[in-house]
């Protein structure tokens, strides 16, 4: 590289020179000739390789990528719009607390006895938190990082048909605001997932406790606990906005808080009316055993068949024993034989020996009979069961057994 200065003196001109060649001696000798046909150029250049297949073929591919990212961005953008508008509509009309999948998937994640850093590393919704089953899905324990506990339960039923009726009715339900119902405490949904959330009850269900080998419900909570769930139903029948028919009354779905108060939950096959409207027919749902008689021929879910699944776990309560025992023995039948021989406090769980009061055995039996009736006319409604069971209203005296048995 060779600097000049201008006139001046002050202003490097630069030029850069490259040599090609060169032919030198250090003797007398005359050096080579150089031959200038032969020197290399100092062009550097540039391959031509925008014609060639190679070349062409990486501008059809990288053209075809570029397509299919705009045409999957803009799939997965108007999807997202449409569940976020959905969302919004369900937060605005229904029920406004929808919880981030991602935190139920921690919440999820640790067993109970282990720290939350055990968890990091975890995949949420394990079977160490698995409580158990219940309508359309399977139900979970876990714990916000509040500390507060909750039970989640994941619907995995194909409900892609009928999505928005179905979400639009468990939501509603989410604004239930009762001390014997398990309270909702909002919703999360994943795609084609739903995921309800509940407080979560410390001391499991009526049937866990009934049905241990411990003694663990004595007397004055088989009394009180049927009272709870009345007290409930009495608001879903008659003291809510809509009418609401359980349809699923047993003891499995009756669950105990922390004081052993009953709390009606499992609202998954729920139905609501208006007060005016009468119950449509649909297909039979339910349990085994608490399944009123007229429900199976008629479809048609009333608030008097959830007052017989309730007169069913009356008894099933006092005596200890499921409707229908493992020698085919129908519960109902069993105490109204003994009701109509005068023996009727025979009925009694045997766990309990004389640790009852047999005043309100009697009730608790003669109520459970009433509201079990094969003849819905002869049932008594909730608001006269709670009345009866709080000892605001005389229990009925004189019953005879019903024709059907």
């Amino acid at each position: 590289m060779i600097e000049l200065y201008d006139k001046e003196g002050s202003s490097p001109l630069v030029e850069d020179h490259y040599i090609l060649a060169w032919s030198f001696t250090t003797g007398s000798d005359k050096a080579p000739d150089l031959d200038i046909l032969n020197l290399p150029s100092f062009y550097v250049k540039i391959p031509k390789f925008h014609n060639s297949a190679k070349f062409r073929s990486i501008i059809i591919i990288c053209s075809t990528a570029i397509i299919l990212g705009l045409i999957l961005i803009t799939f997965f953008k108007l999807k997202k719009e449409d569940y976020t508008e959905f969302d919004k509509k369900w937060k605005l009309q229904y029920w406004p607390h929808k919880f981030d999948y991602r935190e139920l998937n921690f919440a999820t994640k640790n067993p109970p006895e282990q720290g939350i850093w055990h968890s990091v590393l975890l995949q949420g919704f394990r079977d160490d938190n698995l409580l158990g089953y219940g309508g359309f899905g399977q139900v979970y324990r876990g714990t916000l990082p509040s500390g507060e506990e909750i039970a989640v339960k994941c619907i995995t039923k194909d409900l892609a048909e009928g999505m928005e009726e179905f979400m639009a009715e468990i939501s509603s339900l989410g604004r239930l605001q009762h001390r014997h119902l398990v309270p909702l405490r909002g919703w999360c949904r994943k795609n084609e997932r739903i995921f309800i959330i509940y407080d979560y009850m410390s001391n499991g269900s009526l049937e866990r406790n009934l049905y241990s080998p411990e003694l663990n419900l004595t007397w004055p909570h088989r009394h009180k606990i049927p009272t709870d769930v009345a007290s409930g139903l009495l608001y879903l029948h008659e003291q809510w906005d809509k009418k609401v028919v359980h349809r699923d009354i047993k003891p499995s779905n009756i669950l105990l808080d922390y004081d052993l108060n009953g709390r009606v939950g499992d609202f998954g096959l729920a139905r609501l009316y208006d007060h005016s409207q009468r119950p449509q027919t649909t297909h039979v749902v339910g349990t085994l055993g608490y399944i009123a008689p007229e429900l199976i021929h008629s479809g048609k879910a009333s608030p008097s068949t959830d007052v017989f699944s309730f007169g069913t776990l009356m008894l099933e309560v006092a005596c200890g024993k499921k409707p229908v025992d493992a020698q085919g023995v129908i519960l109902v039948e069993w105490v109204w034989d003994l009701y109509a021989n005068e023996r009727l406090l025979d009925a009694i769980d045997q766990r309990l020996g004389e640790n009852y009061d047999k005043g309100e055995a009697e009730i608790v039996l003669v109520v459970g009979l009433i509201c079990s009736n094969p003849d819905p006319q002869k049932r008594l409604g909730m608001r006269k069961v709670l009345q009866i069971l709080c000892g605001e209203a005389a229990l009925p005296v004189g019953l005879h057994v019903p024709s059907a048995f």
